[in-house]
């Protein structure tokens, strides 16, 4: 690859970038990132590998996830997967509660839920308006904020008005929004992501804030040495002795992956997140004016017609197939020239 296929946005360089539009799927990594992974990989290759350096990697990727969704640091806890964090929060839920969803979420937001029926907990699929208008009959909602196969976005701040005043536990999954997307969620009882999409880190790190009653309610089941107050003196031995805030909820971390996220989420942190925002929304409204397709403030923007996965794969444009139809997604890397390039694919 050369100097001519790097693309620079936002201040930092991207390989592949041209005809990337499949963010939705992975995110493309920064080439500082690249460079630090293979430093480290060098490393272990030689054993020389600087073990507690991934404490600090961690800190930095919990300060990062803490400032995109403005809640703090205390709250936030790190796990390996959307599904195993939103577990530990399906099993604090009480018996026979009502949990409301949206038909067709990305099961990691949905089957911790489902799998609680046992305790008599029941999981309505409620469509997206009805639920933001209804939310406050429902002991618990757990929706992703931008839906996975379509990114329709959640009218949040409708939710939130519902809400106020009421018990409702508020699951928001952030993992399509998150990096992209000028977040307002701090009031939500849990927040949680995955570092892999639009957070630009490598797959295996998962973050997920927890307002004070959700933390009151949880029970740490996944505990282990690094949910310790202080982890290397928690490798041996009872008691159990946990950090008091949501580090308790903590997995070990994944070392390559936590490397790179201690990169990206700062750094995305760090960026006008505004103008982030109106850069990726402003790509996809060239798409939906294009399409004829009515406007939307997503990123992501999907595309049911016939023969487009093709088309898109000989013009060298990646993408993905969701739910029956093609899904771009437009990131902080991309410009006008995928703009033009998809159109052009699709005739």
């Amino acid at each position: 690859m050369t100097s001519a296929d790097v693309r620079e946005a936002f201040g930092a360089k991207f390989a592949g970038a041209a005809g990337f539009l499949n963010s939705p799927t992975y995110g493309l990594p920064p080439e500082s990132v690249v460079d630090a992974l293979h430093d480290c990989i060098a490393h272990w290759r030689a054993g020389t590998l600087d073990v507690p350096a991934f404490d600090e990697h961690t800190r930095a990727a919990r300060t990062g996830y803490a400032a995109l969704a403005g809640v703090p640091v205390a709250s936030v806890a790190m796990g390996s997967s959307v599904s195993g964090m939103l577990g530990l929060v399906a099993a604090a839920i009480p018996d026979d509660s009502r949990v409301a969803v949206v038909p067709g979420e990305f099961t990691s937001t949905t089957f911790p839920f489902a799998a609680q029926t046992g305790r008599g907990v029941t999981v309505t699929e409620v469509p997206a308006d009805e639920l933001v208008a209804t939310a406050d009959r429902y002991d618990v909602v757990a929706v992703s904020l931008v839906q996975s196969a379509t990114g329709a976005v959640l009218d949040t701040a409708a939710l939130r008005r519902t809400l106020d005043g009421a018990d409702t536990l508020t699951v928001i999954d952030i993992t399509q929004a998150a990096g992209w997307m000028n977040l307002d969620v701090d009031w939500a009882d849990v927040t949680v992501a995955a570092v892999y999409k639009w957070l630009l880190a490598p797959r295996g790190t998962a973050m997920m804030s927890v307002s004070d009653r959700m933390s009151r309610l949880m029970t740490p089941h996944t505990a282990n040495w690094f949910a310790g107050e202080d982890p290397w003196q928690s490798i041996y031995g009872l008691p159990l002795r946990l950090a008091a805030d949501a580090r308790r909820f903590n997995l070990s971390p994944t070392w390559f992956s936590v490397l790179g996220a201690a990169h990206t989420l700062p750094w995305l942190a760090s960026l006008d997140r505004a103008a982030v925002e109106r850069h990726a929304v402003g790509l996809v409204d060239r798409v939906r004016g294009a399409l004829g397709l009515p406007p939307h403030p997503s990123a992501i923007v999907s595309l049911p017609i016939d023969g487009a996965a093709d088309r898109l794969a000989a013009a060298g444009v990646r993408a993905s197939v969701r739910a029956g139809a093609v899904r771009v997604g437009f990131h902080l890397y991309n410009d006008d020239s995928d703009v033009d390039a998809l159109l052009a694919a699709l005739g």
